[in-house]
């Protein structure tokens, strides 16, 4: 989002009434969207208590547009019905530092304010020329803080054993989060989360006067499972802890599991999974208790992560500026194998990864910059199962021209000039993507020891596999494509050549035939333009005898047709397989109480 200081056109002050107007229609725009944001929350209750899973799938993937169509709808709006008012250029520089003021006013008493002020900025970017992109027109800075806002009931429900009994504050805490359905055997859930508590939690655990339980009034959804987030208040001590609330064979209730690590909790609220599903009237407070309970977590990560990820969007760009101001560090390259499609650089002292389209993609691609686009949009709203990166989409993005190296502004000038164009002193990326900076996996198996390539490649293999679970096939396996995150995961970042399941080919190679030679490099056999044969992963993938040993002893099914033609049939039949969003090891034993975690 580019930012100038250049001085503005003076002109006479437009009308008040007029400008008042124009916040109004902003903020109906708004308003509009938000209320359905939250009918898709409370839609998705309803499926979860009807076990409609696939419903619950189609309100998450379809939502992610709604925010969009209501800023168009917003925009269109403005221009029609205030034409002659000089929204744009110069001449109506006026009137638009009118607008945001009054509509400043609007949100004195407004329960989402921080995500108004978002959307009046994806409005405004749309009638207004880039170099109006300055804080004096839109929101590069919160005008309104979100401090202490609350909802009437409160975001979170506060509850005391010492008072009323342990018993009888879990009981309570369930019968506020309202669930229909009745459970199978809640005294038995009861007393595992019980176990699994002492388990985890360091002896002797002493109740303070200031005991209590603390959970958000409104459960997290997503696929199959209901999430009930809270922490536990001791003295000075917090206990972050979410219980994953199921359905059994009978559709009756059931606890999960008992989440408490702060890696399991990470990954459980990870970008790279489908966003959540939750009715939150005032978003702000649950992100603070979100942020109090995951505390490597950002805003922009949380607010992207319950579904408001344009907020999420806005907040990351203002973290990077603040970056940009604290540092000294210039972007460079990436280092790793450069890409036939994408131009990748990176800032060393901040975590992500920036990617352009190169406008030349090399021809044993076969694709083109529209087709790259359409795989990153299927990726956004597709369940990621945690194993492919989010993605921050932006246009028109500013870089200061004194912090890119040499060498990276010739790597761009030369690979993608129609995405560069230098403005003064910044250099303007008309269209690029970031994420989260990784170790590519191959890098990472050049120097790790003998335990963590083992651990890797089975987290390569278990990647493949959940991915085809969700009707994902990667398409590009070499590892570079893939990432390893901090808690060790293997991660998918490179769509360009995804595809979906249903929609390859996977075949076992044919014998040759008897006069085959076998010195010829022409294949015997026909290939479709969607035709896979996992038999030769091995060929291109496996080349070190240390990996292919590590691969094979977990994942040598992989390597065989019947394998993915397998899972093809069971997409097709229909049935819905959830990839579980925390380890199988933590999941309570149906019989005999708590599992303990088990090696890998």
């Amino acid at each position: 989002m580019p930012i100038t200081t250049a001085p503005l056109a003076v002109r006479a002050a437009p009308s008040a009434e007029q400008a008042h107007a124009i916040a109004v229609a902003l903020l109906g725009g708004f308003d509009k969207h938000y209320a359905l944001f939250r009918e898709c929350a409370r839609a998705a209750r309803r499926h979860y208590e009807a076990g409609n899973w696939l419903a619950i799938q189609n309100v998450a993937r379809d939502r992610i547009d709604f925010y969009d169509r209501r800023v168009h709808e917003t925009a269109d709006r403005i221009a029609r019905e205030f034409r002659g008012a000089g929204l744009d250029g110069a001449s109506g520089d006026a009137l638009w530092e009118q607008v945001k003021q009054h509509y400043i006013g609007l949100l004195i008493d407004h329960r989402q304010p921080e995500c108004a002020e978002t959307f009046f900025n994806s409005v405004s970017v749309k009638i207004l020329h880039r170099a109006y992109f300055h804080n004096r027109f839109i929101f590069v800075r919160p005008a309104i803080s979100t401090e202490h806002i609350d909802a009437d009931p409160p975001s979170y429900r506060s509850y005391y054993p010492l008072q009323q009994g342990l018993r009888a504050a879990l009981v309570d805490i369930v019968l506020d989060i309202g669930f229909e359905r009745k459970f199978a055997d809640f005294g038995r859930d009861l007393r595992r989360v019980l176990a699994a508590f002492r388990h985890r939690v360091p002896r002797p655990f002493r109740l303070e006067p200031n005991h209590q339980i603390q959970v958000l009034s409104a459960p997290f959804y997503r696929n199959q499972t209901a999430y009930i987030v809270g922490r536990i208040v001791n003295g000075i001590h917090t206990y972050p802890f979410v219980v994953p609330v199921k359905h059994d064979a009978e559709g009756r209730l059931y606890v999960d599991a008992l989440l408490m690590d702060d890696a399991d909790l990470a990954v459980l609220f990870s970008a790279n999974r489908a966003y959540f599903l939750v009715d939150m009237e005032v978003p702000s407070a649950y992100i603070d208790f979100l942020r109090s309970i995951l505390r490597d977590k950002t805003a922009a990560e949380l607010y992207t992560m319950v579904g408001l990820q344009k907020a999420g969007k806005n907040l990351f760009f203002r973290d990077f500026l603040h970056h940009l101001k604290h540092s000294r560090d210039k972007f460079i390259i990436a280092p790793g194998i450069k890409g036939l499609v994408m131009s990748v650089f990176t800032l060393p002292s901040y975590p992500y990864v920036f990617k352009v389209i190169r406008d030349r993609i090399a021809a044993s691609k076969d694709t083109d910059r529209a087709r790259v686009k359409q795989k990153y949009t299927l990726v956004k709203h597709h369940d990621r199962v945690g194993r492919m990166t989010d993605v921050l989409e932006y246009s028109d993005v500013p870089f200061p021209r004194a912090r890119f190296s040499e060498e990276l502004m010739a790597e761009l000038e030369s690979v993608a000039p129609s995405l560069i164009e230098q403005d003064g002193d910044h250099v303007i990326v008309k269209h690029l993507y970031i994420e989260r900076r990784m170790t590519p996996l191959n890098l990472f198996l050049e120097r790790c020891d003998d335990a963590q390539r083992m651990h890797a490649m089975r987290e390569y293999g278990d990647a493949l596999r959940e991915l085809a679970a969700v009707n994902i096939f990667a398409g590009d396996l070499l590892f570079k494509n893939f990432g390893v995150t901090r808690f060790g995961r293997v991660v998918f970042y490179d769509y360009d050549e995804i595809e979906y399941m249903t929609g390859c080919n996977f075949r076992k190679i044919p014998p040759p035939p008897p006069d085959y030679d076998e010195m010829s490099n022409d294949v015997w056999y026909p290939v479709g333009p969607h035709d896979i044969f996992p038999e030769e992963f091995a060929t291109f993938l496996l080349t070190d005898p240390k990996t292919r040993e590590c691969f094979l002893r977990h994942h040598a099914d992989l390597l065989d047709a019947r394998w993915w033609q397998a899972v093809q049939a069971q997409i097709r039949t229909g049935e819905l397989v959830e990839v579980l969003s925390y380890p199988e090891a933590i999941r309570f034993d149906r019989t005999f109480g708590t599992r303990r975690p088990r090696p890998r």
